[in-house]
């Protein structure tokens, strides 16, 4: 009874922070939840020269996910082109949180940090970004989500 008691309040502790993102096309997994630093609901203002961090929580969907990938599509003004990413961010095994780490099994629950560079470059824009974390030895979507960001310039100094 207790434990059921915890669980229920830490399944409501993490949808009260979590940033409502959209699920993804072709019935890719979603992730438990995602927070979006600094966000609550979409769309999500992102600072150029920043680096917004997505935390995506999941669950393996089948045992021994030895390496995964971040892809990222971006769609502005109806056009979709895919977000190349460096290594160290596309990463998903390097960046897991709380002492995770892969292989990755079914069922197991793990934090995701997804950091996304907000280059000074970008144009101040309203952007949906679909992030999928793939693994790489099958082309697998292990989760999914969609999220509204904007694109705003920073304060001057």
């Amino acid at each position: 009874m207790f434990r059921s008691v915890i669980l229920v309040l830490a399944i409501f502790a993490v949808s009260i922070s979590a940033t409502n993102v959209r699920k993804c096309s072709k019935n890719r997994p979603e992730p438990l939840s995602v927070i979006i630093e600094g966000c609550e609901t979409m769309p999500c203002d992102v600072i150029k020269g920043t680096t917004a961090i997505m935390n995506a929580q999941f669950v393996g969907t089948h045992d021994g996910i030895k390496s995964m990938t971040t892809e990222v599509r971006a769609t502005v003004l109806g056009l979709t082109v895919p977000y190349i990413l460096p290594d160290e961010v596309a990463s998903v095994c390097t960046n897991l949180l709380d002492g995770a780490s892969c292989p990755i099994d079914e069922g197991e629950d793990v934090t995701y940090s997804f950091k996304f560079p907000i280059d000074n470059s970008y144009p101040e824009i309203s952007v949906k970004v679909e992030v999928s974390l793939v693994e790489n030895e099958t082309s697998e979507s292990i989760a999914c989500f969609v999220a509204d960001i904007k694109v705003k310039k920073g304060q001057s100094g």
